[in-house]
């Protein structure tokens, strides 16, 4: 497939009900939800039987390279967003699969693909392992939090192969990764741990961090995960006491960009610059207003952020049956090497085609070269496993 073919992109707009006590997403009437994506067509290509669905919790990914690159290689590819496009301040994964699934269904049902591929960029990687395993396995009935959300009765049609693709382990695993665990006060964040802060203008350990250094700052981001936790859940203990069931309390996360790996690269180590994060400086990124968790509502908490979020790659991965394809990044400063392994042992009932790319960084900005890579990779295990043509 080395024919190059122009794209054309077509709006896809879904209109449901989604009966809620409460509404997460501004404008239009309470159960109603609207999600937006594209459907982009490569114009003049063979046609295939088959649709690559991109989808990720909160992003847009229309415009990313890797996408774009497989539709002008022919493969028909839709790019999906959820009901929470740029704003997951107030998200349950819950419902996200819900949106997936419309998407899934109008492939199927209205453009007429007779399969799907999943494509688990970044953050979509545990959302399409979360979704697969609740089509191959239906049984969610709530949310963490305790609202009903019926995810078991959906129709959630399994897709016939996914992909990870730089992928990280789940929103909820790597916040607690990241998160800065030197803050003390969650609301006074100036407040903080000497011991542990890896940003302070003399810090108490640098990098080469230790093992004994290391084991103690995890523990510490677990812990900052926990007491959080822990307040969201008597929050909403505390309004269900007062007769308030659908009541919220919506919070700042102060310091979310604080791993060790982004200062110390002989930690997981691959090809990634030491000192750079893939938002810039991980100093600045740290306190800045739009990374992970920065604002968060109770419920998106627990679903999302916290140790009782079920979109867990890893665990997910069990549940999966259909082809699986990994991709790593050698130079990707978001999703280091533990992410794809961790995918990978996860895979225990499927044997996944796994690959490195050199020199690739996380969105393949400026590398033609590691792009079109990704793009024969993804084209050939397609080919391998009957996904292209007719």
């Amino acid at each position: 497939m080395n024919q190059r073919f122009p794209v054309e992109r077509l709006p896809v707009t879904l209109i449901f009900k989604d009966a809620s006590g409460f509404k997460e997403t501004y404008g239009g009437s309470t159960d109603t939800v609207v999600c937006e994506g594209q459907f982009l067509r490569p114009a003049g290509a063979p046609p295939h039987k088959t649709i690559v669905i991109f989808m990720h919790p909160s992003g847009v990914m229309n415009l990313l390279p890797l996408p774009n690159a497989l539709a002008a290689a022919g493969v028909p590819v839709m790019t999906c967003g959820s009901r929470y496009p740029h704003n997951d301040t107030g998200l349950i994964m819950e419902k996200v699969l819900i949106d997936l699934g419309h998407y899934v269904r109008h492939a199927r049902e209205v453009l007429g693909f007779e399969k799907v591929v999943l494509a688990g960029w970044s953050g979509g990687g545990s959302l399409s392992l979360f979704y697969q395993s609740n089509a191959e396995r239906p049984r969610l009935t709530d949310t963490p939090a305790g609202d009903p959300v019926d995810v078991a009765g959906a129709g959630l049609i399994p897709a016939d192969g996914v992909m990870q693709l730089a992928a990280h382990v789940s929103r909820a695993i790597t916040l607690s990764e990241w998160i800065d665990p030197a803050i003390m006060d969650e609301l006074q964040p100036g407040r903080r741990d000497a011991a542990l802060d890896i940003y302070a203008d003399v810090p108490a350990a640098m990098p080469p961090y230790s093992a004994d250094f290391q084991t103690t700052y995890r523990a510490a981001q677990k812990a900052r995960i926990a007491r959080i936790t822990a307040d969201v859940c008597q929050r909403l203990e505390d309004f269900r006491r007062q007769g308030k069931p659908h009541q919220e309390h919506c919070f700042v996360v102060h310091g979310t960009m604080a791993d060790l790996r982004w200062l110390d690269a002989s930690i997981d180590p691959n090809d990634r610059v030491p000192g750079v994060c893939y938002m810039g400086d991980p100093k600045v990124v740290n306190m800045s207003p739009a990374h992970l968790a920065r604002f968060s509502s109770l419920r998106s908490w627990l679903s999302q952020w916290s140790e009782h979020g079920r979109a867990d790659g890893p665990a997910c991965a069990a549940d999966v049956t259909v082809p699986t394809l990994v991709i790593e990044n050698s130079a990707d400063d978001a999703c280091t090497p533990s992410h794809a392994a961790r995918i990978v042992a996860g895979l225990t009932r499927v044997t996944p085609a796994f690959h490195r790319i050199d020199g690739a960084t996380h969105y393949y900005i400026g590398q033609r070269p590691q792009l079109a890579e990704a793009t024969g990779i993804i084209t050939g295990w397609m080919a391998r496993h009957g996904f292209l043509g007719i």
